[in-house]
């Protein structure tokens, strides 16, 4: 299809010397999570000789503020977007507009709801924290109360994880009794709170599921100032305070997903799709289950989040 002036997929903004360019708008820059995403993709660029920029709001419930990033990387005409969504509807019309724009759309870390993204680079997060639950029912046994603490309920990561923590539960200790899912934003003093209020509600409690870094964070925080022991706290992510708790006992696991790769899969992608080369719907980015058993093997080691 000939693209009318200016909607040339932007390789009038590239350089002279034709390097293209990848616009890379993540759901946040404050975990470290999204740091180690961003080492990947800029490894990434390197080895592929195109530009990257990387950024993202400074908390996860700024939606707003990352709509504004959306379009800015819109207005700066790249070869290609790459996009982790906070909220799927809310980037609708500006998706249109790229596609309309003809730059093609990576999306990365959480599908969003909608055919223009070529493809989606991300854990195959239900599958991850079923996972998660199946070594919560390994902990706890099979009576008690478990609940969990999650980080949104907008987002196809928040409600992937929590489904997927459901349905595992169910399928591997289906007689203990789950609490209704709690939202914390992905902050940990919110996070914190809610697990303090869950400890505080439920006496025969005996495990407390954290969705990502923040919520999780917050989790181990709550239990702690609740003086509450034996519990049994089951993460998600692998940031340093995660790390340092499985370490000294305070955290029983976590997942850990896989960022640098996720952040070199997403330019690699863009890269095929600037050449117009074919993708495969979804790339699967893996993840990994970690404890004190095995936190120092090597392949652990390598996806962990310093």
């Amino acid at each position: 299809t000939t693209a009318t002036p200016g909607a040339s997929g932007g390789s009038a903004a590239a350089s002279a010397g034709g390097q293209k360019y990848v616009a890379i708008v993540s759901k946040g820059f404050q975990h470290q999570f999204w740091q180690a995403v961003k080492k990947g993709a800029e490894q990434e660029a390197a080895k592929q000789g195109v530009k990257v920029t990387f950024e993202g709001p400074a908390s996860e419930s700024e939606v707003e503020s990352q709509m504004n990033m959306l379009r800015n990387a819109l207005a700066k005409k790249p070869d290609a977007i790459g996009f982790a969504a906070l909220d799927s509807k809310a980037a609708a019309s500006t998706l249109t507009q790229i596609k309309t724009a003809n730059i093609p759309v990576i999306a990365f870390d959480s599908g969003v709801d909608s055919d223009i993204p070529l493809t989606t680079a991300s854990t195959d997060n239900k599958k991850a924290a079923a996972e998660a639950a199946k070594q919560m029912c390994k902990l706890v046994g099979s009576a008690g109360t478990v609940g969990l603490v999650v980080h949104d309920q907008v987002s196809k990561s928040g409600t992937d994880r929590r489904d997927g923590f459901l349905e595992g539960m169910k399928a591997n200790c289906p007689a203990v009794k789950v609490l209704a899912p709690q939202y914390g934003g992905g902050d940990q003093a919110k996070s914190a709170d809610i697990a303090k209020s869950i400890i505080a509600a439920n006496p025969d409690l005996k495990g407390i599921f954290g969705s990502n870094e923040g919520s999780a964070i917050g989790v181990i925080k709550g239990v702690q100032e609740s003086k509450k022991t034996g519990l049994q706290i089951v993460g998600f992510d692998s940031g340093k305070a995660q790390i340092d708790a499985i370490n000294s006992g305070l955290m029983a696991g976590a997942i850990t997903q896989n960022p640098v790769g996720m952040g070199e899969e997403v330019v690699k992608a863009a890269v095929k799709a600037i050449n117009k080369q074919p993708l495969e719907k979804v790339i699967d980015t893996g993840f990994y289950w970690y404890d004190k058993t095995n936190i120092n093997d090597p392949k652990i080691q390598a996806v962990l989040y310093q």
